[in-house]
């Protein structure tokens, strides 16, 4: 008995050929970008990097034109990774993001651990699962990564001939993630017959915070393991709905002041759940106001308002609640001191010091404890633990010091 082929299950056929086709191309196109890359054309042309000259003259955009070369560079040490695209398992996407991640972490990459996650999810999804890894294997050079990108946050202002105020700039994944979570609840239709598109209730919501935001604090519900909040040698990165991965410092340091959710689970599956907290509020917060003031890095003179609670010695390592342990601190400088490395210490005469960070010479210790891909998350919703950051962000045109003299260094 004949069956019909339905055009439409013809051209479905097509369209997957065809696709293997293309990334077989990308392939051999990656290994003369980076055989390329070596050579001095690039440079007796005029193009400042090689990723320049292929962008321009292949017309591609300079991620596109860089994964090209990443995937040339590193195929040899993703052979296996090859061999899947080849059988159709998997797409030259996700062999761009194993490169990459391959580039990322060195020594210390193990393609086996990726290459079945790669097979089971879109390319963005694996890139996602890719940052958990890369923290898992080495949360410190992830963790620097993150600062590189806050030192990158860039906001431009300018006035429009009708005297209006233009906007323009790039966040970092985690400063994205805040300012999204403050502007959506105020973003939302009023109501069913609210005409406004998204781009115009952003603007309003940015006016409404700025006009009576004030003294509000961004509540940032945040997903985090036990291990990752310790800073263990192989946990993922802790996971909030609007951003990429978050380093354990990053968590260490909203963990300061916030609210916990105690999940226990077993097999991805709820058994108990509690709360504590961790909120530096009421009497003790009216208190550590009326001592510091102001955030108390030396010659920062933020106001309380602005600033977080910040533990001396973080209660996660044995610190105490009590007021002697906590000072003021503003965004930018609690997070030189979690992300950034920078210390503040209390002498035995009660004065406050900052320690700039340490530099290690040598090499780096090998990774530890191998990566696993997380478990789903519970149907139930539940097993989150809302933490909460607050304050604006880094002021990244001030330069923080070790007080001198007395001055105010900025």
């Amino acid at each position: 008995m004949l069956q019909m082929v339905s055009r439409g299950a013809e051209i479905a056929r097509e369209l997957i050929k065809i696709q293997r086709q293309i990334d077989a191309l990308q392939l051999e196109q990656s290994k003369l970008a980076a055989e390329f890359a070596q050579t001095d054309h690039w440079s007796d042309e005029g193009s400042n990097t090689p990723i320049d000259w292929i962008r321009f003259n292949c017309n591609l955009t300079e991620k596109v034109a860089g994964d090209r070369i990443a995937v040339g560079q590193r195929h040899a040490q993703i052979a296996a990774s090859v061999q899947a695209m080849e059988a159709g398992e998997i797409g030259f996407s996700n062999l761009a993001v194993m490169a990459r991640t391959a580039m990322a972490t060195g020594a210390r990459f193990d393609e086996t651990q990726l290459l079945d996650v790669a097979r089971k999810v879109s390319p963005g999804k694996f890139y996602y699962e890719s940052l958990h890894y890369r923290h898992a294997v080495d949360a410190e050079g992830y963790a620097a990564e993150q600062v590189e990108l806050v030192e990158n946050r860039r906001l431009w202002l300018s006035k429009g001939e009708d005297g209006g105020l233009l906007i323009s700039g790039a966040l970092d994944s985690i400063g994205g993630a805040a300012v999204r979570t403050a502007l959506e609840p105020l973003a939302r239709r009023t109501s069913w017959d609210d005409g406004r598109n998204l781009e115009r209730r952003y603007a309003d919501a940015l006016v409404e915070l700025a006009s009576h935001g004030g003294g509000l604090r961004v509540q940032m519900q945040v997903t985090s393991s036990i291990e990752t909040l310790l800073g263990v040698i192989g946990a993922p990165g802790a996971e909030n709905e609007f951003s990429l991965p978050i380093a354990s410092k990053t968590v260490e340091r909203w963990a300061c002041d916030c609210s916990l959710t105690r999940v226990l689970m077993r097999d991805s599956v709820v058994i108990d759940v509690g709360r504590s907290e961790r909120t530096i509020k009421g009497p003790r917060r009216r208190a550590l106001i009326a001592r510091d003031q102001h955030c108390q890095w030396g010659g920062c003179e933020r106001p309380a308002l602005w600033c977080d609670g910040h533990h001396l010695v973080h209660w996660l390592h044995g610190g105490g609640g009590e007021i002697e342990n906590q000072v003021l601190l503003c965004h930018r400088h609690h997070w030189l001191v979690h992300e950034g490395g920078w210390q503040i210490v209390k002498t035995d005469d009660g004065r406050l010091m900052t320690v700039a960070p340490r530099i290690e010479f040598g090499t780096p210790h090998p990774g530890g404890a191998a990566w696993q891909p997380r478990p789903p998350s519970p149907a139930s919703g539940e097993g989150k633990q809302p933490l909460r950051p607050s304050g604006p962000p880094p002021d990244e045109t001030g330069r923080s010091h070790l007080p001198m003299n007395g001055e105010d260094n900025i």
